[in-house]
């Protein structure tokens, strides 16, 4: 298989982590006797200081004639001051919107090695694996926004169309579909009147999909479930900025912000990430947690229908934590952390010799 993948390295640990996802797909490129095309792009802090753009309309054109994006992170504590009114993360908004990727996938996984690192009790955590679907271009974050020409208020707008609504919400129930049949829409259908439209919406298409049981939650409740029993889950659907608040807070079960992957997809070439930002204190140092990026190349590789090599990198991941050859935000005990460098050539190395 050939594609062409635009690499958009970032800020802070951005190109660190990076360096070890293109080491591991590499290895898949020799193992499985692929052929994947790389084209380096700007954005973010960095960007902005050679272009004026944290999105520049160069980095757009590549990422739309590629058939996938691999992004780093970006931000920079000098972004807010750099240029007035915009800042680096505004990049991300940007390319986003002109993708029209308004589907973002997070997958939630407990590693049995890692769960002391959780504040969770590890009874919670035992095999919980769900995902969220969160959608990414609409809502109160996109809605229109300001403030009264005196200054004493302000208003944001959240606005949903049935159209927006359908087309994730179809996304989420074959997801359930596929996996044990079961999604949880969360809203806030008792004061929201979106929150209500989403219902009506997701209700109504669910009849395509009958065997899978579907729940409703309020976010309240559901932000506790994700806490007190989070093995109840499967695949949870919801709004953007609900999708915003609880897939940062099942970062948690985890145990690292560092572990977790995401894919946003849509219209045009969709994006791969880690969830975490660009550490900025760690940046240089040789000690960001890579798994997170390397994750997201995995889901990547799913998206390409090669779910064989998808696998083996997260047999990999799991072993690298199995065998304590993780970074300092993850490891247990008095064991000596491994290196950026060092996690990333381990996996590299299981995979070449399966």
């Amino acid at each position: 298989m050939k594609k062409n993948i635009t690499v958009i390295e970032g800020d802070g640990i951005g190109p660190e982590i990076m360096k070890q996802t293109i080491k591991i797909l590499n290895a898949i490129e020799k193992k499985y006797h692929h052929e994947f095309f790389y084209e380096m792009a700007m954005a973010g802090f960095i960007a902005m200081k050679k272009f004026g753009d944290p999105m520049p309309k160069k980095t757009i054109d590549s990422c739309l004639k590629s058939n996938a994006i691999l992004f780093g992170c970006i931000g920079d504590p000098d972004g807010d001051k750099y240029l007035t009114g915009m800042r680096p993360e505004d990049g991300l908004l940007k390319i986003r919107k002109e993708m029209g990727l308004y589907c973002n996938i997070r997958p939630i996984i407990s590693y049995p090695k890692v769960i002391n690192k959780s504040p969770i009790k590890n009874n919670l955590l035992d095999k919980v694996n769900f995902i969220i679907y969160r959608e990414l271009t609409g809502g109160i974050y996109f809605g229109k926004k300001g403030r009264s020409k005196n200054g004493e208020s302000a208003y944001d707008h959240c606005l949903y169309s049935k159209k927006e609504i359908r087309r994730i919400g179809k996304l989420a129930l074959q997801a359930a579909n596929s996996r044990n049949k079961k999604l949880t829409v969360v809203d806030k259908a008792n004061v929201l009147e979106t929150s209500r439209l989403w219902r009506e919406v997701i209700h109504e298409i669910s009849f395509d999909y009958p065997d899978v049981i579907l729940e409703f939650l309020y976010i309240d409740n559901a932000a506790m479930q994700i806490i007190f029993n989070p093995k109840k889950f499967d695949v949870i659907l919801t709004d953007n900025m609900f999708g915003d608040i609880l897939s940062d807070e099942s970062s948690v079960i985890a145990g690292s912000l560092g572990l977790l992957p995401s894919a946003s997809i849509g219209n045009k070439t969709p994006i791969f990430e880690p969830i975490h930002g660009s550490y900025p204190e760690a940046k240089g140092k040789n000690i960001a947690n890579p798994l997170g990026s390397i994750l997201s190349s995995a889901m990547m590789l799913e998206y390409f229908g090669l779910y064989e090599e998808k696998k083996i990198i997260e047999k990999a991941v799991s072993d690298s934590i199995e065998k304590n050859v993780c970074t300092q935000d993850i490891i247990e005990g008095h064991i000596t952390p491994s290196t950026t460098d060092e996690v990333g050539s381990y996996i590299e190395k299981y995979i070449l010799n399966q």
